[in-house]
């Protein structure tokens, strides 16, 4: 990761670390790289820019329409909309970049700015290596037009329904009537497209953190926080839930019973249907090393193959573009249908589950005994310098000895944190009290050689 790109674009507290200056610079930046402008492009560029509800969104999506037209690209602001959208649109309207101001499941006082290329990905580490290159530049030598040659903004809040058009278009199934639905916007870029999307399908819906004030967005509500969530469902007696983010490129479902259908759920659902249908390329899933060996165990009832990567979206995606798949993702609900998405995308992901379970005729329980979930125990141990981890031969020999005892059973993941200085210590296996011990005889380890 460099000095203000993380493994999701730039993020802080907005107004102390993600300032109104950082911004300013971050759009004459971007947009000059992003734009083609470097390489001496002669059109007049293009960007779009969508956030979510945060209080903060307007003074960031302000300074940087600033700094994109003062060097002279024309904006387009989209106003609330969610991630993906951005991403389609950035294809749709043709423009030369997109950027999307969110913190995604983040708490309010965060902020953050990811950008999009003219073909809707996300960029490469090297891209943005050198529009970080350019803000730490002390002398800002930049293109600074005057006149008529200076960028114009044009409000189009409408172009979201191309979006919702988008949607619909995925489905084998063109009607959702029959099924009663409850939405957990999570008070985000969801808040109006997700409910007006499944209403205008046919289904009976019911909406909780849809009313966003600026304030309340991810507020105990939404994916991270599904007990409201939950609870719904049961008491209205629907046929499932389903639970957005912040800026709803992840989705986390509730079956009937008010039982959690996480991202390795999802997947190994849509995957295994997807796969019967002939449409599932290679017949593979991409998912991180996060996955619940469950999964694994699963995929192989289901003939399925697997890849892993590393934790991150942008890791899945990057391995289901070198190696051609077309369905990835992570436990945390992010999941990429590639075939009409560059990005994780929520709304798709849930409409897609919904669509299968149409066409199966069963219910999301019934569904997601697709999977048995193994327990999970994770611990976090802080260390000194995470860096003298590896090769280590005292934890080398921990592990080992653990791994011996789960077998087939069970897995073993340690690893260094990609943000801070811990030690991630996890462990799978079908006895919780026994991945306790575990977990604990590791992380002892973990302290001795390295605290």
């Amino acid at each position: 990761m460099g000095k203000y790109f993380g493994t999701d674009g730039v993020r802080g507290v907005a107004n102390k670390e993600l300032t109104a200056e950082l911004a300013y610079r971050i759009g004459r930046c971007g947009g000059y790289v992003l734009t083609g402008a470097s390489t001496g492009a002669a059109h007049k560029p293009k960007v779009v820019i969508g956030m979510d509800t945060r209080i903060s969104g307007v003074m960031l999506e302000s300074a940087l329409v600033a700094g994109l037209l003062s060097i002279g690209a024309d904006v387009i602001r989209l106003g609330v909309l969610s991630t993906p959208a951005v991403a389609y649109l950035t294809r749709e309207l043709g423009a030369d970049a997109g950027v999307m101001i969110s913190a995604s499941h983040n708490p309010v006082e965060d902020n953050g700015i990811k950008f999009f290329g003219s073909d809707g990905f996300k960029l490469s580490d090297e891209t943005e290596l050198e529009i970080e290159e350019l803000i730490d530049k002390e002398n800002d030598e930049l293109p600074r037009p005057v006149g008529g040659d200076l960028g114009s903004v044009e409000v189009d809040y409408d172009a979201k329904l191309k979006y919702l058009e988008l949607l619909k278009s995925t489905l084998t199934s063109k009607s959702f009537q029959g099924l009663k639905i409850v939405l957990d916007c999570a008070n985000g870029a969801a808040y109006e497209l997700a409910p007006r999307l499944f209403r205008e399908l046919g289904a009976d819906v019911t909406t909780i953190a849809a009313e966003p004030n600026g304030r309340n967005i991810n507020d105990h509500c939404g994916s991270t926080h599904p007990e409201k969530l939950k609870a719904e469902v049961v008491r209205l007696g629907a046929d499932l839930g389903l639970a957005f983010d912040g800026d709803a490129d992840r989705l986390i479902a509730i079956d009937s019973t008010g039982a959690e259908v996480d991202g390795d759920h999802i997947l190994a659902i849509c995957g295994d249907a997807m796969n019967r249908e002939g449409k599932l390329a290679q017949s593979t899933i991409v998912t991180t090393v996060m996955s619940n060996i469950g999964f694994y165990k699963a995929a192989e009832q289901l003939n399925l193959n697997t890849v892993k990567t590393a934790v991150g979206d942008r890791y899945v995606m990057a391995e289901m573009r070198r190696g051609g798949y077309n369905l990835g993702g992570e436990q945390s609900g992010h999941v990429i249908f590639l075939d009409y998405s560059t990005t994780g995308d929520g709304i798709l992901t849930a409409i897609q589950l919904v669509d299968t379970m149409i066409k199966s005729g069963r219910k999301l329980s019934e569904l997601k005994a697709l999977m048995v979930q193994y327990p999970q125990v994770l611990v976090n141990v802080r260390v000194q310098d995470k860096s003298k981890y590896e090769g280590n031969p005292g934890i080398a020999a921990a592990i080992a000895e653990v791994e011996g005892k789960l077998g087939d059973n069970g897995r073993v993941l340690v690893r260094p944190s990609g943000t801070e200085s811990l030690i991630r210590v996890m462990a799978e296996g079908p006895d919780k009290a026994e991945l306790e011990s575990f977990v604990a005889h590791i992380a002892g380890v973990v302290e001795r050689e390295l605290v």
